[in-house]
C-alpha cells in the first residue's frame, strides 16, 4: 500500500476511532492513531484473514486504532 494512502486511510481510520471510543484528541494525534492503528490492524487483519483491499485496510485500520486508544487508556490513562 503507497504511503500516502497508508496516510489517508489512517487519518480518516483515527477520526472514526477517536469518535468511536469517544476520546478528545487534537488533529495530530488523532492521525498519528490512526497510522499507527492502520499498520497494527491491517498486519492482524491481513494475517488472520487474509484479506485484501481497501476496505479491509479501513476495517483493519479503524479496529486497531480502536485497539491502540484502548491500550492508551489502560495504560497511560488520565
Amino acid at each position: 500500500m503507497p504511503i500516502v494512502l497508508l496516510i489517508i486511510i489512517g487519518a480518516a481510520a483515527g477520526f472514526l476511532a477517536t469518535r468511536l471510543m469517544d476520546l478528545d484528541a487534537d488533529v495530530p494525534t488523532t492521525i498519528a492513531i490512526g497510522i499507527f492503528g492502520a499498520l497494527i490492524g491491517g498486519l492482524v487483519l491481513r494475517f488472520l484473514l487474509m484479506l485484501t483491499g481497501l476496505f479491509a485496510g479501513l476495517v483493519g485500520a479503524v479496529l486497531g486504532a480502536m485497539l491502540l486508544i484502548w491500550l492508551w487508556r489502560t495504560y497511560f490513562g488520565r
